[in-house]
């Protein structure tokens, strides 16, 4: 027999469902309903019930693999990109050096546009700054 509350979370989950059905995107108009959604669900994220979050994980797999058929991304360099990373986590090269076990020198040189990133650095870099390693695809394609 479900709880009140069991029951409460159930219809919460199936009102999105009701709202927005899991089901791939085909169309701009179908990720702009489903940008609403995820953006109604970021709005309140520590008040998710496990169900929502559930939903809201797959929600946003499902936008991220339109996306990335659909709006092709210009190449970024390694250069451009730890930069952008840094600047947006508002670490120093020595606080990333740190972290992540790349010497200070290595990620200098990238920076300078003198050097790439490796694999290891790669995997590094992404565990890090909470990003999936893909983020450096572009250029690591070229590796």
């Amino acid at each position: 027999m479900k709880t009140n509350r069991g029951r409460e979370r159930q219809d919460r989950y199936l009102a999105l469902i009701d709202r927005f059905p899991l089901r791939p995107l085909k169309s701009d108009e179908d990720l702009d309903a489903a940008t609403k959604v995820l953006d109604s669900l970021t709005d309140r994220l520590d008040e998710l019930a496990p169900e929502e979050q559930d939903y809201l994980d797959i929600l946003t797999d499902i936008v991220e693999r339109y996306e990335d058929e659909t709006i092709p991304l210009p190449a970024v360099s390694d250069q451009d990109l730890l930069r952008h990373l840094i600047e947006a986590k508002g670490v120093t090269q020595t606080e990333v050096a740190k972290e992540t076990g790349i010497v200070v020198s290595t990620i200098s040189e990238v920076l300078a546009g003198r050097r790439k990133l490796n694999r290891a650095h790669i995997n590094r870099l992404a565990r890090y700054f909470n990003v999936g390693p893909g983020v450096f695809a572009f250029e690591a394609s070229a590796r």
